[in-house]
């Protein structure tokens, strides 16, 4: 029975092959799109959830009150871990981590290469499951001359995996021997750019419990429990310090990555709810497709009726209809299925290009199948429902009569799902357009930098040393206007104080103020605009040693109506104030600039700053030369500060990008399903559009008879968008401080798109039809 309704399907399929094509363009690109979108997806949501137990591993954080509000901060006192795991019996292990960056050297050959990795504890491989090709887990840390690395890097320094026992040198004097192997780490887990590991047996605790510098991680013991742990190490750096507000929590690692935004030291979401919006697109592309199908189906319930009347009067029951039109769907969707299967292999490297990430299909693995036979199943089901019901559901006597068809009404089912599959459709459209115009919104925000032809370059101990004669040829030699040695890259924070206190300053508050350090030429190299005072200058001013800058936001939080020579104390030394500058971005562009303080030459430096000279590209390589002379041991690297802060647009502008590209397949598949529709109507008014022609009737007027009702169904799913597009917009908007208002003119300019496309895509069946000779249509009566 089954072989004989899967031949009545491929019959149908046969003789109608127009719709059939579109049917099945119109599933396989709607699977398609909910496929890539579901596998993003899942490697979002299964970062860090690899490992053998992940559920006992948590990072520990802390919260501290500042200025009334409650500061969540992923850095804790080296201390932590030992205190930890020594004091604590429901703490299993316990690792520090500190990210490291350095130059390595394989012995007896040439490779010399910047690789980054972390300094971790002896159990930090008993924490995270990431597999050894070589060594063994309880000991390859354990030796303080020992490194592990990556193949990866392995077949880069040695051109083999099988590196045991070899000899690395870090920087140009600390040599380290390979005690493992570990297999590549895989790009959902926060430790995806680490090459090598290294343990902290090697260097001195840090016993500050003042000084939250690097991260702390716990495995748990099977039967502890988190939160009465969390209750007992809530005071723990109270206990060590003078630091009343601060609370250390357990946070689970398998949360990082999508639940790290905090408000008030509460969860309150972060990069899920973009996952979240991309399933619901997901879905509501597949909805679409799925709409298409059920639309061209019923369309053709004229052919069908006769059909359905005579199997019918024969005998035929419902449910055999049912299953018949459910089988010809079912095949329709395991074609449209295989062959969206095909289209996502072969876009797959472009869309991983594209999301920066390594997705695959397990074609090994059984419930990648298992799941994608439900995935077809589903999506046929969901599609041929309908249609099976509807069409079963002819009274033979009606049909057989001629008078199946319904009257004329304003709305119908196949009008409803015309207008909810552009209202997703124009729903993602609006919200592009919205995410795009915050971008350009930051994008054009004042800097308070002169980022053209500026470079930084993180310095090493060489660098360091010959600083002063690097800086002058670089000068000299005309390669670079101004050199300054700092921090940091200008547009990142790396440290910040609570405890800095001032003339005036209320006892007992505590005030988050970021640090940055400099030792001279910031303002001439970073272009920045003094508004008081003057710039460091040790050569001409030698008690400039303990000088600092501070920011307006610092000026404002101070109040101090005369700042220069005003003093600051950050423990343990005091500053005092020789300018003022002009607030500059340091984090995120859509946020208000932190206070600042930029301490003198005493204090550390990691960064040298570069304002280049035109024409930059041989300036570069002046530029290269000179660092090769003084560095002769490390390869230059360097980065443009316009790139640096073009980054921290990464994530709305990926959004905006794949929001964009979803959209615009969203916007094809629904015109797809509207151009079979127009050409189906176009077919059942084949007659009636000849009779009007001989009377007289225009191109023209045949066109926007045809066009008129599916622009009002388009005009109604815009009118239904609007509403659902403002409130998603405004929500997604809240997260920012310096944010756009949702204009009219987006929701205007979305909806006229959305319009003249689909008026586009109907027009041309339309004005197809329009031109038909009438003689053709008219000849058989």
């Amino acid at each position: 029975m089954f072989y004989n309704y899967l031949r009545l399907a491929l019959r149908n399929l046969r003789r109608n092959k127009g719709f059939s094509f579109i049917n099945i363009s119109g599933l396989a690109i709607g699977m398609a799109s909910a496929i890539l979108i579901l596998l993003w997806a899942q490697h979002e949501l299964g970062f860090d959830r690899f490992h053998g137990k992940a559920d006992r591993l948590y990072q520990v954080w802390s919260n501290d009150s500042i200025q009334g509000k409650i500061r969540s901060m992923t850095m804790t006192p080296e201390v932590m871990a030992p205190s930890l795991k020594t004091d604590y019996p429901e703490v299993e292990e316990a690792s520090r981590v500190r990210w490291t960056r350095n130059l390595l050297t394989g012995h007896n050959r040439e490779t010399r290469l910047l690789s980054s990795g972390a300094v971790v504890d002896p159990g930090f491989l008993s924490l995270f499951s990431f597999p050894l090709l070589e060594g063994n887990v309880s000991t390859v840390l354990k030796d303080p001359n020992g490194i592990v690395i990556t193949e990866k890097l392995a077949k880069k320094l040695f051109n083999t995996t099988a590196a045991t026992g070899k000899v690395i040198t870090m920087g140009n004097a600390v040599s380290y021997t390979v005690t493992g192997i570990l297999k590549d780490l895989p790009d959902n887990t926060q430790f995806n750019y680490v090459e090598y590991l290294v343990s902290y047996e090697k260097e001195k605790i840090d016993k500050d419990w003042s000084n939250f510098s690097i991260s702390t991680f716990v495995l748990l013991r099977p039967n502890a429990s988190a939160t009465l742990l969390n209750n007992k190490i809530k005071r723990i750096i109270r206990e060590h310090t003078t630091q009343t507000g601060t609370e250390a929590f357990l946070y689970p690692v398998t949360r990082l990555r999508l639940y790290d935004q905090f408000e008030d030291g509460k969860p309150t979401g972060g990069r899920i709810t973009i996952v979240r919006t991309f399933i619901i697109v997901a879905i509501f592309i597949l909805l679409i497709a799925c709409i298409n199908f059920m639309n061209l189906s019923t369309a053709r319930s004229a052919r069908k009726a006769r059909e359905v009347g005579v199997r019918k009067s024969i005998g035929a029951v419902k449910g055999s209809l049912i299953f018949q039109f459910l089988t010809e769907s079912l095949l329709l969707a395991t074609i449209a299925g295989l062959l969206a299967w095909g289209i996502v292999a072969v876009s797959l490297p472009s869309f991983n290009q594209f999301t920066g990430k390594v997705l695959r299909l397990e074609y090994g693995n059984i419930y990648y199948w298992l799941t994608g036979i439900s995935f077809i199943l589903f999506t046929g089901l969901l599609a041929g429902s309908y249609p099976a019901f509807f069409l079963s559901a002819f009274k033979p006597v009606a049909v057989l009569k001629g008078l199946s068809r319904r009257p004329h009404r304003w709305i119908t089912p196949r009008k409803a799902l015309v207008i909810l599959q552009f209202t997703f459709a124009t729903i993602l459209i609006i919200c592009t357009i919205i995410i795009s115009r915050q971008i350009k919104y930051g994008q054009e925000r004042k800097t308070g930098i002169d980022m053209q032809n500026l470079v930084h370059i993180f310095m090493n101990d060489e660098m360091s040393e010959h600083f002063s004669l690097i800086k002058q040829e670089l000068i000299s030699s005309g390669y670079a206007s101004s050199v300054a040695k700092v921090m940091a890259p200008l547009s990142e924070n790396w440290a910040y104080g609570l405890s800095l206190s001032w003339p005036g300053k209320p006892p007992g508050t505590k005030v988050q103020i970021n640090r940055y350090t400099s030792e001279g030429d910031l303002v001439k190299t970073s272009g920045m605009r003094l508004l008081q005072g003057r710039d460091i200058d040790i050569k001409a001013y030698p008690t400039d040693s303990s000088a600092c800058l501070i920011n307006e936001s610092a000026l404002k939080l101070m109040g101090f109506k005369d700042p220069i020579g005003q003093r600051i104390y950050d423990d343990p030394d005091y500053w005092h104030i020789v300018g003022v500058v002009e607030d500059f971005i340091q984090e995120s562009p859509y946020m208000p600039v932190k206070p600042i303080i930029i301490k003198g030459p005493k204090s550390w430096m990691g960064t040298i700053l570069v304002k280049l000279n035109e024409p930059v590209a041989a300036n570069i390589a002046g530029m290269e030369k000179v660092f090769k002379k003084y560095n002769p041991a490390y390869p230059l690297e360097y980065k443009f500060a316009s790139d640096t802060y073009a980054n921290k647009f990464g994530n709305e502008r990926f959004t905006g990008k794949l929001a964009g590209l979803f959209a615009g397949l969203a916007i094809f598949i629904s015109c797809l399903g509207l151009f079979g529709l127009a050409a189906f109507m176009a077919e059942s008014r084949f007659k009636e559009i000849g009779i009007r022609k001989v009377l007289g009737a225009s191109i023209a007027s045949i066109t926007m008879l045809l066009s008129r009702d599916f622009i009002q169904l388009v005009i109604v799913a815009f009118i239904i968008a609007t509403p659902f597009a403002y409130w998603i917009s405004s929500r997604w908007l809240q997260d920012f401080y310096y944010r756009i208002s949702p204009s009219i003119w987006v929701f205007a300019g979305a909806g006229a798109l959305t319009i003249i496309i689909a008026l586009l895509t109907v027009s041309s069946q339309a004005i197809r039809a329009a031109l038909t000779n009438p003689v053709k249509s008219l000849k058989t009566e």
